[in-house]
């Protein structure tokens, strides 16, 4: 791979990069937080390639001929990661992961005024929160609405999860909602819902790390699409 093939591959990764950071792509890989960096990052490869190819023909100007040094083949495979990226957009983590992983919820810090709207729009981590630590204060005589994806122990107890993330999906750790109440007659693992439903006191214990999982009573549920950002960022305050 000589240098004019290394800047070839070097623009296609920061076109990659730009690709993913302006479409839903790079939500799959990165909390929506890092954007600007991933588009900045985009832009430097290709500014970088570009000056490259700009630095090599001026080179060869002045020699008047080329002399490639013959590069390791084993430098292509630089290539896979890269129609990777391109070709394949890895799904979000899910049920499997979720229940060989303990919950992550943490306290937060402090709790923002729970939303005007009936039902109140909750992510599964602020409710979570707020039925654990907070005993439920903000949430009686409210009612809520909270999406997750399905996932059902080896007992065939439901969960409503979501994973959090810090950074990455490698860091991606789930948080968990226990489920009573109406629930749809057939429940299916890793589908998408949209809860309905009222506090309810009670914590069951994660098996994994022994967490705290609250309790949800369902009073209605239907089924979504998995949302553009199928993770939640949302961690202590």
């Amino acid at each position: 791979m000589n240098r004019q093939s290394q800047a070839a591959v070097m623009f296609l990764l920061g076109a990659a990069l730009l690709h993913a950071g302006n479409t839903d792509l790079y939500l799959r890989y990165v909390k929506a937080g890092l954007r600007p960096l991933l588009l900045a990052s985009g832009a430097v490869l290709i500014a970088a390639a570009l000056a490259t190819v700009w630095y090599e023909r001026r080179s060869n100007r002045r020699r008047g001929h080329t002399h490639d040094h013959p590069e390791p083949k084993v430098s292509w495979l630089l290539l896979l990661p890269l129609l990777a990226l391109i070709l394949i957009a890895p799904p979000a983590l899910g049920s499997y992961s979720a229940l060989r992983s303990g919950t992550a919820l943490q306290k937060p810090y402090t709790y923002d005024a729970l939303p005007a709207a009936d039902p109140a729009p909750l992510s599964v981590i602020d409710y979570a929160s707020r039925a654990a630590y907070d005993h439920g204060r903000s949430l009686h005589g409210r009612t809520v609405r909270v999406t997750g994806f399905l996932a059902l122990d080896p007992s065939g107890a439901p969960y409503l999860v979501r994973m959090a993330l810090n950074c990455c999906a490698a860091d991606a750790q789930p948080v968990k909602i226990a489920l009573t109440g109406e629930l749809p007659p057939v429940l299916r693992p890793d589908a998408w819902l949209e809860v309905t439903g009222t506090y309810t006191p009670g914590l069951t214990r994660d098996p994994v790390n022994n967490g705290p999982i609250p309790y949800l009573k369902v009073t209605s549920a239907r089924p979504v699409p998995v949302p553009p950002d199928p993770y939640d960022e949302t961690w202590n305050k």
